[in-house]
């Protein structure tokens, strides 16, 4: 029969080799593996595995996240994958702890509801660990460069003092930018005149005069400090001369200097400090594509000068400018033509200090890392960096059974899309077929693939409602696939975008005991009466490819029979007006146990499909079913029609649908 033959084809799997060497004790070996976004973001799974061993998989991923069920019990708590695998192509597998024993070839396989979508291969090769004698070396020799690190310390701290006479030693302060101060310590515990004059300047890179104590009020500090320095009341009295500096920036990092002298101009003491503040940590975003917004953080000190500029670029995409905010005003003009209408931030964030920045309808293709920098005239005075993750959308699986009117494929998005886009379903696991098109306000049934035509359907006035499901009528097996619906704007820009995995299951498996001796045993088949009268049933034992029954022309075809059948089977008269499509097997053996298919076509077209276990018992013994389930660890998917031999390895058998 022609439903068979896509069974007897091989699929055409291209096999890829590279290799990797690592040493053992390592704390882990990349086996890589990239594929096309297409093919991985079709894949219903990834699988590693290594042949060689009889539980050959070392690592499984789904779209949902790890399945390690039927993991090789060596591989346990050792392996990982990216959590974007089947949404970026990036399929490498992370081996901690690799031993020289995990030397070998492993498999990386994507896979689309049970075919290989392509086959890649790593030689992985872990050598046992190099000799010590290197690790020797290196002790002998570290002390060494230590003392020599050391001795050039020493010459750069004399070098310094040269410069500075009085200096004690340099301190180091690092602080995060955003606290609200930072202190650079100075106490000492001489006794010093209370008429002294302590200075504090910023002496690298640009010499500014940042705090200034004395008997007489002075003005000689820079503006840059003013109003964000301060020192105890009483230091000299308290020997203690630390600076408190308030609202640290990136602008502030340097040398600073304190000098006490007295009334005639003498050094009577002076310490270094030098100060670091770090840029604030990056801040991750993640967000999911198409949702209606994603904020990108950044709340500082409130009313920040009135003159300064505030820019949001994308730093990792040639400075695109996202967002630009100066004068009190922002500066659209000034944005990249990919961020235009679609940024926005709060009212006054100079005064609120809120700096935030909305994006809207985040994209896969934003994903990125965004640093705000606030700036006046050339000077960094603040600045934050966001990394925003986008992730590409959820996939959606839909299951239906078949014979049911019509199965919903669900894509709800934001409503009032413009009337200029164009709605696209595809069936992108099959030749990429046309399965709907709206375009212009209305349907476009003529650009439709002919196996949908008439069969699909969208609610009237898609684009107002946002509501762009797509009604199937009269699922088939053979609409099993991915569904990818596209939103594209007239110039061919993607604007949506949502996948839905279609699974039509067709029929339960039912399992039937009989003890051997009966007369007989009922196979059981009942589905809706009045079926075609050209149609063919026909039962065959789907783990031997015997033909147990054919049913075609209205007649008994009993010439076609296996052996092992022949004169032992019978079916009801007018099975296609009744529907009752039952078989009954005379006289069963204990040879007679196995899965047994009943198929319904017209021409390529299944049209039902039952599976039936039949265990034929001794007296006494386990059942064929008890026996079957011990070969489930790998499980396949049941395509159109039933193959032409199928291993009771790969058979799922459970009491609900059979699914692929």
């Amino acid at each position: 029969m022609k439903s068979w033959l896509p069974f007897l084809l091989l699929a055409h799997v291209s096999q890829h080799a590279s290799g990797v060497e690592v040493y053992e004790g390592e704390e882990f070996a990349l086996l890589p593996c990239k594929v096309a976004v297409n093919v991985s973001s079709s894949a219903t799974a990834v699988v590693w595995d290594r042949d060689e061993f009889k539980i050959p998989t070392v690592h499984m991923r789904l779209q949902s996240g790890d399945d390690l069920n039927d993991q090789n019990e060596r591989y346990k708590d050792r392996t990982s994958m990216r959590a974007d695998a089947l949404q970026t192509g990036e399929l490498s597998l992370t081996l901690r702890n690799p031993a020289v024993s995990d030397s070998g070839t492993y498999t990386c396989i994507p896979r689309m509801f049970g075919q290989d979508q392509t086959r890649i291969t790593v030689e992985l090769k872990v050598k046992e660990a190099p000799p010590r004698w290197p690790i020797v070396l290196v002790a002998v020799l570290l002390p060494l460069a230590l003392l020599a690190v050391g001795v050039g310390v020493f010459m750069f701290y004399k070098y310094k003092r040269m410069k500075h006479p009085a200096d004690s030693q340099v301190l180091m302060v690092e602080e995060t930018e955003g606290v609200k101060s930072v202190v650079l310590p100075f106490k000492t515990t001489e006794d010093l005149p209370l008429d002294c004059r302590v200075e504090w300047k910023l002496t690298d890179p640009e010499p500014r005069m940042v705090h200034v104590y004395q008997s007489e009020p002075s003005n000689t500090q820079d503006e840059v400090f003013q109003g964000r320095t301060e020192m105890k009341e009483e230091p000299l009295r308290d020997k203690d001369l630390s600076l408190k500096l308030k609202d640290p920036r990136l602008t502030d990092n340097g040398v600073y200097t304190c000098t006490i002298s007295s009334k005639d101009g003498s050094v009577l003491l002076q310490k270094l400090v030098s100060l670091t503040v770090r840029e604030s940590q990056m801040e991750v975003v993640e967000v999911t594509e198409w949702e209606e917004s994603v904020l990108l953080p950044f709340k500082t000190k409130p009313d920040l000068p009135q003159d300064v500029t505030v820019e949001w670029r994308r730093s990792d995409s040639k400075h695109m400018k996202v967002h630009v905010f100066r004068s009190s005003s922002e500066l659209l003009d000034e944005q990249d033509q990919v961020y235009r209408g679609r940024t926005e931030m709060n009212e006054e964030p100079l005064r609120t200090g809120d700096l935030c920045l909305k994006l809207k309808q985040p994209r896969l293709a934003d994903s990125g890392v965004y640093t705000c920098t606030v700036h006046k005239c050339g000077k960094v005075l603040k600045q934050k960096v966001v990394v925003l993750s986008v992730r590409v959308y959820e996939f959606q699986t839909v299951e239906v059974t078949r014979g049911v009117k019509r199965v919903l494929l669900p894509f709800r998005t934001t409503a009032n899309l413009l009337e200029d886009v164009t709605v696209e379903w595809r069936r992108s696991d099959h030749g990429d077929m046309k399965v709907h098109v709206y375009q212009t306000s209305q349907n476009q049934p003529e650009r439709q693939d002919q196996d949908y035509q008439g069969r699909t359907e969208m609610n009237e006035e898609p684009l107002t409602t946002g509501d762009l499901s797509l009604k199937l009528s009269y699922p088939r097996v053979k609409d099993n696939g991915v569904y990818t619906c596209t939103v594209c704007s007239k110039d061919g820009d993607i604007l949506r975008q949502k996948v839905v995995i279609l699974s039509v299951t067709d029929y339960q498996v039912e399992m039937v005991e009989v003890t051997k001796g009966k007369r007989s045993v009922l196979l059981p088949f009942k589905t809706t009466a009045d079926l075609p009268t050209d149609v063919t049933v026909e039962w065959r034992r789907a783990d031997t490819n015997d033909i147990v029954h054919l049913y075609q022309d209205g007649q008994n075809q009993l010439e076609e029979q296996g052996q092992n059948y022949r004169g032992r089977t019978e079916m009801s008269e007018e099975p296609l007006r009744t529907g009752d499509l039952s078989l009954t097997l005379k006289d069963p053996l204990k040879m007679h146990s196995g899965f047994y298919m009943c198929t319904v076509s017209k021409g390529e077209d299944i049209l039902r499909q039952k599976a039936v276990t039949l265990t034929v018992r001794e007296r006494h013994g386990a059942s064929f079913t008890e026996r079957f389930q011990g070969f489930r660890k790998k499980r396949t998917s049941v395509p159109d029609g039933p193959p032409a031999s199928v291993d009771k390895e790969s058979v799922p058998l459970t009491g609900g649908a059979l699914t692929g």
